[in-house]
């Protein structure tokens, strides 16, 4: 039995799929909730800010505060404008996150040979084109940043690629790797779901379905880290496992979090 003070959800693969709630998720958060656990939902999605899930969670009866949302989109953002406040960001990314970035005063610019920033997500009309621009932007070694390294989305039917898709053709074409990646498992992104918790890491609970994202995070982080297996990770997966990604617990699904409390 332990004690947490707050609990840290991932959300595609642990309490949706696509757009279906997944068996038991209203059981479990009620039991994070009557063991007094603050939560936070942090999604590596980079296409949706924190309004979105309270939206799509509601109609399943299920309320969230925007404030309590993180999303690799929002998290960038913030760390965008406060780090490169006066430069132009070039984004191969959606529409959505360009707005995203927008909102948060984050400098855009179309034109990949004024790029001072380049920034790597996303990208459902990624072509040729876009890669060709994308060489262009990452001369001369500016900064260059991902919003998540998920090489797949998990949606009804299966998977689709992602964003770690988008920075690898990136990465090989530019003769170099992101310099860092803004969601989690970063760093970055460890540091702004504490500032949202204010609780001490060590008394935090990460729930989530990706070994190299949730559990890297907790693990880095000095939390403590629950895979579900209701996402990408099987069991088959967890025989490779490095001490970075090596939950402390499995669960079938967020149902089962109970026994952790």
């Amino acid at each position: 039995m332990t004690d947490y003070e707050a609990v840290i959800l991932d959300v595609d693969g642990t309490i949706v799929r696509g757009e279906a709630l997944l068996p038991g998720v209203t059981d479990g958060l009620r039991a994070l909730e009557a063991a007094g656990c603050s939560r936070l939902l942090f999604s590596n999605n980079p296409t949706r800010g924190a309004d979105h899930y309270g939206e799509k969670l509601a109609p399943h009866g299920i309320d969230i505060d925007p404030r309590t949302v993180l999303t690799s989109a929002t998290v960038s953002a913030e760390y965008l404008a406060a780090t490169h406040p006066d430069e132009s960001v070039y984004l191969v990314g959606g529409d959505r996150l360009r707005a995203i970035l927008a909102d948060a005063a984050v400098d855009l610019t179309t034109d990949p040979d004024a790029a001072e920033v380049v920034l790597g997500s996303f990208d459902r009309n990624f072509s040729f084109g876009t890669l060709w621009e994308s060489l262009r932007a990452l001369e001369d070694g500016v900064p260059f940043y991902g919003t998540d390294p998920d090489a797949t989305i998990p949606v009804d039917d299966g998977e689709m690629p992602g964003t770690g898709a988008v920075l690898a053709a990136m990465a090989a074409v530019a003769g170099r790797e992101a310099d860092a990646i803004l969601g989690k498992p970063s760093s970055v992104a460890a540091a702004a779901a504490m500032e949202r918790l204010d609780a001490d890491p060590r008394t935090v609970l990460v729930v989530g379905d990706r070994l190299d994202t949730d559990i890297a995070l907790g693990n880095r982080a000095g939390m403590e880290t629950a895979l579900v297996l209701t996402g990408v990770t099987d069991r088959a997966a967890l025989a490779d496992t490095d001490a970075d990604t090596e939950p402390d617990h499995v669960l079938e699904s967020l149902a089962a979090v109970e026994t952790l409390l």
